[in-house]
């Protein structure tokens, strides 16, 4: 295996035995950068000064003789949604281009203290609204399994640059599925978290009760241990749950004997593929050969899921977007008379299709007379949602469906139909809703050689559990040895 092909565990061996340098390492991925990213488009920005001196860092500590942690000298990739001090943080969106942070993330600043590398900032859905990395503000980027073919959204830059081995890891972020969609559509590992174990501060939000950071990555071990770096209490960010993190690699043993797995009728919905059903019907056997307890299981809510979800994010995002009018910082368009038509003509010209789409639509569900018949009806119906994950967990300790009810799909099939879009996190919406975490993980492929995936979803903070029962799997299987065709 070359340097781009290893995970984070493998190449932590080979940094801590001096059998490879940290500069080697990065020249390494930025090196497959260069071969591939012109097929991929994965990257809005490389920061290679930034990178080498990261680490040239790590380089100097383990020459002096010291030991290293896991994530140190390992060469991740940046959803650019996440701020970063001095370089460049956009949203996928013109309106925040040049905006450059004068502060970290907590997250950013937890992987700096942990010594990883920053290869560079990667694409997303505007404002991480979109399910195929279609509605990017800069380019499209595309599933390095078919290059015709979505990466999934919105965190579809992250997934893509995984795959195609264009990091080593990196960090997303899920609102509505964000997270385990692409990692579906690209046959990789992602994780949302559960909401409050990862900070939100620095990140820039969507949806606020609904926004998650999280890892994607090559296998779960790699996973546990990207977990395990971003997460903790913060009291920069009110919603960070001030609980104890636990060692997640801890979890990763090859035995889920006894375990209760709970699979929804709710899920297998109709117009699913026929392969994804058949290869998540044959990962639920495989768990149930491993010992696991499989118990059908009900979620009456589900659905109301899609239209709950887009009421409350599209609320969240009028309020949250009402800050970019072209005064403090980002675009401001050239063309205005006065105030009001250089807030009008900013927006219009700064904001892409959908995210004006979205806009709209929450203005409208918090607009005087349609608050109570949308908008608390939609926290009312949320309230339920939650319920019937509590009493599920009840009794199973996971959820098991599928992740995405298609594999990936052509870049252009459902770019005119946002309803058909949206359908695309009909799976992994409810999740968010409730705020527990969930993994997707490669469970299979199409006739036509897509990944499909398998999604995992636990009780509040139980992300150990999760985690297990996807080490399980994956140990019993080779999907997440399967690279694709590109080169």
């Amino acid at each position: 295996m070359t340097i781009h092909e290893l995970t984070i565990h493998q190449l932590h061996d080979l940094l801590a035995k001096k059998e490879v340098t940290a500069r080697e390492v990065t020249e390494a991925l930025y090196n497959r950068i260069r071969v591939v990213e012109g097929q991929v488009q994965a990257y809005l920005m490389l920061t290679e000064e930034e990178a080498y001196r990261q680490a040239d860092a790590v380089d100097q500590k383990i020459r002096r003789g010291e030991a290293i942690g896991e994530l140190e000298g390992i060469p991740i990739g940046l959803k650019d949604i996440l701020c970063t001090e001095g370089i460049q943080t956009t949203c996928g969106s013109k309106i925040l281009k040049g905006y450059i942070p004068f502060y970290d993330a907590t997250v950013i600043k937890k992987l700096k203290e942990k010594g990883t590398i920053f290869l560079g900032k990667l694409n997303m859905d505007e404002f991480a609204m979109g399910s195929s990395t279609e509605n990017s503000g800069f380019q499209i980027t595309r599933n390095p399994w078919d290059l015709k073919c979505i990466p999934g959204g919105s965190s579809g830059g992250s997934a893509a640059a995984v795959a195609a081995d264009e990091c080593i890891a990196a960090v997303g972020t899920d609102t509505g599925g964000s997270i385990r969609q692409p990692a579906s559509c690209c046959g990789v590992v992602g994780l949302k978290p559960t909401y409050g174990r990862v900070s939100r501060y620095g990140l820039i939000a969507f949806a606020s009760s609904l926004d998650q950071v999280g890892p994607i990555t090559k296998d779960v071990e790699d996973c546990a241990i990207l977990l395990g770096g971003i997460s903790g209490f913060d009291p920069m960010d009110s919603t960070s749950v001030n609980i104890e993190v636990p060692d997640y690699k801890s979890f990763l043993i090859k035995n889920i004997k006894g375990i209760r797995i709970g699979i929804p009728k709710e899920y297998f919905i109709e117009g699913m593929d026929e392969d994804v059903e058949k290869s998540v019907q044959g990962a639920i056997d495989l768990l149930s050969q491993s010992g696991a307890e499989i118990r059908s299981i009900s979620l009456p809510h589900t659905p109301y899921a899609v239209a709950v979800y887009y009421i409350l994010c599209t609320a969240e995002a009028s309020s949250n977007l009402a800050r970019y009018d072209g005064v403090k910082y980002g675009f401001r368009s050239n063309h205005y008379d006065d105030l009001l038509e250089m807030y009008s003509r900013t927006r219009a010209e700064g904001f892409g299709k959908e995210v004006k789409r979205r806009i709209i639509l929450g203005t409208y569900v918090l607009s005087a007379g349609y608050y109570d018949a949308y908008y608390r009806k939609a926290s009312q119906v949320r309230t339920l949602m939650r319920e019937d994950f509590r009493k599920a967990f009840e009794e199973v300790e996971v959820i098991v469906t599928p992740t995405a009810p298609t594999p990936a799909f052509q870049i252009g099939e459902k770019v005119e139909d946002p309803l058909q879009m949206y359908l695309s996190d009909i799976l992994t919406i409810p999740v968010n809703l409730a705020g527990i975490p969930a993994l997707s993980l490669p469970c299979g492929f199409s006739r036509k050689g897509l990944p499909i995936g398998l999604q995992i979803m636990g009780k509040h903070f139980d992300e150990g559990t999760v985690l297990r029962v996807a080490y399980t799997f994956e140990q019993s299987t080779d999907y997440h040895l399967k690279k694709p065709p590109i080169t």
